[in-house]
């Protein structure tokens, strides 16, 4: 595989994870359990891809019929995709001491899908050229970090809210499989081709939620101190 190649599959992943350690403002998190979760997003890729070609041994990936791509893309692509990811952020960092603010919800989600994203990443790039690549620094890679925000924004509030518990966990999962869902069907349906236009719109309200969700969690902190007035 071209060295050239590689990076540019490598760099978006890392770029957004340092983006969200560096909005992590008052405790930050060891390098060792970020690193443990990039290795788990990374192998979490392969049960997942598996449970993908399912759908499409079954016939159910028609991109020229609206059912059938919506219950591939909902049901064999966002919700095998979220609920992997959903089930490496509870079994491994939600249950460690060192989740200790609900900002680590969004922080370890993000690792984990970023790594994910980069091993599909470089397995799109010994089949595709450096242009897809480059879209999907632009759009599926950062896609995957909505839906991680999405994700952990809820996660890290079910950490420390002894009520509804499973609940916020549920709306966690739900939330990112249903902005996943739609991204993709717009993406990968083709009955329509105006549609896809709508994956974009998709994506900005990922992104801009996201960007709303982190804030929300930094002002949650119990390490914040309280800034003068």
């Amino acid at each position: 595989m071209n060295i050239f190649l590689l990076i540019l599959a490598v760099v978006p992943g890392l770029l957004i994870i340092l983006f969200v350690y560096f909005m992590d403002k008052y405790e930050k998190e060891d390098l060792l359990p970020i690193v443990i979760c990039f290795v788990l997003g990374v192998f979490s890729t392969f049960p997942i891809l598996q449970l993908e070609r399912l759908g499409i041994t079954r016939g159910i990936d028609n991109p020229m019929e609206i059912i059938p791509m919506l219950i591939y893309s909902f049901l064999f692509v966002a919700l095998v995709e979220e609920g992997s990811k959903f089930i490496i952020l509870w079994i491994y960092p939600y249950r460690q001491s060192f989740f200790n603010e609900p900002f680590d919800g969004i922080l370890y989600a993000v690792v984990i899908a970023m790594g994910f994203a980069t091993l599909e990443n470089v397995l799109y790039a010994s089949r595709f050229n450096v242009n897809a690549l480059v879209l999907r620094a632009f759009t599926a890679v950062p896609a995957h970090a909505s839906f991680a925000v999405m994700q952990g924004y809820f996660v890290g509030k079910a950490k420390f809210k002894s009520k509804n518990k499973w609940k916020l966990m549920g709306l966690g999962l739900l939330a990112s499989v249903c902005l996943h869902g739609l991204y993709d069907f717009f993406i990968l349906q083709q009955a329509y081709k105006n549609l896809a236009v709508l994956a974009f719109f998709t994506l900005s309200i990922g992104l801009y939620l996201s960007i709303q969700l982190i804030h929300a969690h930094q002002k949650d902190s119990p390490f914040r101190e309280e800034e003068p007035e």
